[in-house]
């Protein structure tokens, strides 16, 4: 039988609008930790972005991999504003049992996207 994969879009921080990177992974638990414990020598270990804090889920890898893309052209600020909007204490999304946390404040239907976006 065949199982449906979910993709993860995620942002992390190394603190409260500090540094972001923005990935994807179909294992959002996994490549969290490997994050946190600075598994990989790269960006996130470098500048210390170890606090999950925005994912969305996608059930097509193209549609993932699209909205990847687009939020890492957006402007700083674009990327901010959607993280407030949804996490706006900027928690770390990975619990103390290394499950990943529901946003604080759900997406439900569609993304935010900024008002004008000449870079999508």
């Amino acid at each position: 039988m065949f199982e449906q994969k979910t993709y993860y879009v995620y942002m992390m921080a190394s603190k409260r609008n500090g540094t972001l990177y923005t990935g994807i992974s179909s294992e959002l638990e996994v490549r969290a930790d490997q994050h946190k414990e600075g598994e990989y020598e790269g960006f996130t270990k470098k500048y210390g972005v170890h606090r999950l804090v925005y994912y969305e889920m996608h059930e097509d890898v193209d549609e993932a991999i699209a909205r990847e893309k687009q939020i890492k052209k957006w402007l700083r600020k674009w990327k901010l504003a959607l993280i407030e909007k949804h996490n706006p204490e900027w928690i770390d999304l990975v619990g103390k049992d290394g499950q990943i946390l529901p946003l604080p404040r759900p997406i439900g239907f569609g993304f935010w996207m900024p008002a004008k976006n000449p870079r999508a």
